[in-house]
């Protein structure tokens, strides 16, 4: 008896899957069944021995499509989703993938419903996949030890095998022997896991049977160097005790050589920190969880050269829950001066156009690309400096913080800086204002000129941009109003 099976029982089908892993597998049957209008509760879905006697007896056949069934549609975001999902320990994936296609038949526009539970939870699957993928990209180690062949080539090196062993969650060994093939591929190595093996001798990938932590090895000379390493990157700006051990769980330090020294390192990473910050040479890889400390970090931050200038970091301001983030180049004379965005000559003309437009600005969020004044000193004044495309997309870092915490439902991209933050790339204004441009994570923006282009202006010219000012903001209150 094979794993590649299926029963017909009275009214119901049992698929049995060769392996726990095999999409196309999967999708070649949910096809046929599809095509032959047979609903999801008459079936059953099967892992690898799984089903007991249960394939002893029984008709062994699948339903033959009739001649001209309809092609089944599956848009491109589920097939996405469900090569991954499939990945999960979930023995209810394989009945949650059908149900999803069935229904999306009768309604192909099904994926974009995030309320609808299905959906909901394919998605929860296809985070827990990728996370699970991405604890074994970073915590994988491979131990040196000797190859049971020490004759070697003629390069000598015959005798260095390198193995790891990795616990993972769910069925991903397979999945991620590419990227460890990609690279390691001068290494000749083995990943063991209780779900499997992978053998890579520089050329080929071989799979093996699961094995047991004690068929890894414990140490090897290597690792004194690999935590000399650890310790001289650890950032202790960066240090958040929850966030790592969110992102670094305890029960994968035992295969760590570098977690050794994490308790240590904590106990120091405050005094370092504000040494840093002193110095100005603060790092940022976490995010910022509050808005109060990102206006902490952007006073602290020398990541580009205009953080180093005689200025002030100018934080956002409004509302945390605010619908509509307003974002504009960067602070000016007058806004580094006040610590404030949007004070200046700018600030007034915009405030003017939102009150003629209906838009309340102190219900709105507003802050800029770029958190510092660039400028050149001529005399007693200061001259602003258009920032640099690097600059832009150094600081993206922080109106990116802002959104995550803001959510705002709408942005409003003020000049080519900020639609370059917004989109980290530069796009024309003329070409993209008056549409809007959906985000990954489900707002819209919309971009227009910025007030200061308009100073600039004068006669007719003026006139005709601040025209097309007015309709940009007056389709964003209506858009406003329809997302309310």
């Amino acid at each position: 008896m094979t794993a590649l099976q299926h029963v017909k029982l009275g009214t119901y089908y049992v698929v049995q899957l060769p392996d726990a892993d095999d999409f196309d597998f999967w999708r070649e049957r949910a096809r046929a069944f599809v095509q032959c209008d047979v609903p999801p509760d008459r079936i059953a879905w099967a892992e690898p021995g799984g089903s007991g006697d249960l394939f002893a007896h029984g008709e062994r056949r699948m339903p033959v499509p009739p001649k001209g069934a309809r092609p089944v549609r599956a848009n491109r975001r589920f097939v996405q989703l469900a090569r991954n999902a499939i990945l999960h320990s979930d023995p209810e994936r394989f009945a949650l993938l059908y149900r999803l296609l069935w229904r999306l038949q009768g309604k192909p526009r099904m994926m974009e419903d995030k309320a609808d539970p299905d959906v909901r939870k394919l998605e929860e699957l296809d985070k827990s996949v990728r996370r699970d993928s991405h604890k074994m990209h970073a915590f994988v180690r491979f131990r040196l030890v000797e190859s049971p062949d020490r004759s070697g080539g003629e390069d000598g090196e015959g005798g260095e095998h390198y193995v790891a062993w990795f616990e993972p969650e769910h069925h991903i060994l397979r999945a991620n022997a590419g990227f460890f093939m990609r690279r390691f591929s001068n290494m000749r190595w083995s990943i063991l896991t209780p779900r499997g093996s992978l053998h890579w001798d520089g050329e080929t990938m071989a799979e093996g049977p699961p094995a047991e932590r004690h068929d890894a090895p414990q140490g090897d000379p290597m690792e004194d160097l690999w935590r000399t390493y650890y310790a001289s990157i650890f950032n202790p700006a960066r240090l958040k005790i929850g966030a790592m051990l969110k992102e670094m769980p305890k029960k994968y330090w035992k295969n760590m050589p570098e977690a050794t020294l994490i308790p240590e390192l904590v106990a120091g990473a405050q005094k370092r920190e504000s040494a840093m910050v002193e110095k100005g040479t603060l790092e940022f890889e976490e995010r910022p969880d509050t808005l109060a400390a990102i206006d902490k970090a952007i006073h602290a931050c020398r990541k580009c050269p205009i953080g180093s200038l005689d200025n002030q970091a100018v934080m956002g301001e409004g509302p945390q829950d605010a619908a509509l983030m307003i974002v504009g180049e960067q602070p000016g004379d007058q806004e580094d001066l006040a610590g404030r965005p949007f004070v200046g000559p700018a600030g007034k003309l915009l405030e003017h156009h939102l009150d003629r437009a209906g838009i309340d600005r102190k219900a709105a969020y507003v802050t800029n690309t770029v958190k510092h004044f660039k400028y050149v000193q001529r005399g007693k004044r200061r001259l602003h400096q258009n920032p640099g495309a690097k600059e832009i997309d150094t600081c993206r870092w922080w109106i990116e913080s802002e959104r995550a915490i803001v959510q705002p439902k709408l942005i409003l991209a003020m000049g080519a800086s900020a639609a370059r933050g917004m989109l980290g790339k530069t796009v024309s204004i003329s070409k993209a204002r008056g549409t809007p441009i959906p985000l990954e994570d489900g707002s819209e923006l919309w971009i227009t000129s910025h007030p200061s282009y308009l100073l600039r202006l004068d006669g007719p010219a003026r006139e005709e941009q601040e025209r097309l000012f007015d309709a940009d903001l007056a389709a964003v209150k209506e858009r406003l109003e329809e997302l309310a």
